[in-house]
C-alpha cells in the first residue's frame, strides 16, 4: 500500500499565517469611518539640532527649515489628562523620518471644503512640500513652527512622549501643547472606503 504524501500548504505571499490577506484586511478596515487630518512639521535647516523640549522652540530658524506635511487618517486622541494625541506613521516616511529626531509637530484637522489638501499631501511621487504649501493659507505654530492650515476645524501642537513600533508602522504618542479652533462652519472631511467624503 502506497502511503500518500501530505503536500504542506504554501501561503500566498499576501496571506499572514494566521489566514488574513492583506486585500481582506485592508478592504474591511475601509469600512471604518476616520476623520482626516494634516500633520506638520518644520525640518532644522541642515547642520542645525531641531528644538528640544526644554528649548524655545523660537530659537530655530524657520527661514531656512523646510515645512513638511502628510496626510492622516490614523489619528485619535488617547488621554484626556495629561492631553495626548497617537498618530499612525509608515516606516521609513519622510514624516517618520522627521519625527524620530523633530519632537515638535502639529496636526491640522480638515474640514470638509478642504478635500484638495488631503490629496495634495497624500499623493505618491509628489513634487517639494515647499511647493504644496504655496498657495495654501497657514499660520505657523507658536511652539512647535509647524504649519496649521487656515481654515481647519481644529488645530495642535505636539510634542513626542513616545514612539511604539507596530509592524510596518510606527505609533507617535504626542503630548498637545496648544489647541485651537479656527473654524466653526462646515463638517468634517472622512475617508471611507478608499475615498474622501463628507458628513450628510
Amino acid at each position: 500500500m502506497l502511503e500518500s504524501t501530505v503536500v504542506p500548504r504554501v501561503p500566498h505571499p499576501s496571506v499572514h499565517a494566521e489566514g488574513v490577506s492583506n486585500d481582506e484586511f485592508r478592504a474591511a478596515m475601509s469600512r471604518l469611518a476616520a476623520g482626516v487630518v494634516l500633520v506638520t512639521a518644520c525640518e532644522p535647516p541642515l547642520g542645525e539640532d531641531p528644538p528640544s523640549a526644554a528649548s524655545p522652540a523660537g530659537r530655530h530658524d524657520i527661514t531656512r527649515g523646510e515645512d513638511v506635511g502628510m496626510t492622516a487618517t490614523a489619528f485619535m486622541s488617547v488621554s484626556l489628562d495629561p492631553p495626548l494625541v497617537l498618530v499612525s506613521l509608515r516606516n521609513g516616511s519622510r514624516m517618520d523620518d522627521l519625527l524620530d529626531e523633530q519632537p515638535l509637530w502639529g496636526v491640522s484637522v480638515l474640514s470638509e471644503s478642504q478635500r484638495h489638501i488631503a490629496g495634495r499631501f497624500a499623493m505618491k511621487g509628489r513634487i517639494s512640500d515647499r511647493l504644496l504649501f504655496d498657495d495654501i493659507p497657514y499660520t505657523r505654530g507658536e511652539v512647535s513652527l509647524a504649519p496649521l492650515v487656515g481654515g481647519a476645524l481644529a488645530t495642535l501642537e505636539c510634542r513626542t512622549e513616545e514612539r511604539v513600533p507596530a509592524g510596518d508602522h510606527t505609533l507617535v504618542i504626542g503630548r498637545v501643547l496648544t489647541a485651537s479652533l479656527p473654524s466653526d462652519s462646515g463638517g468634517p472631511l472622512t475617508y471611507f472606503r478608499g475615498k474622501y467624503r463628507q458628513l450628510g
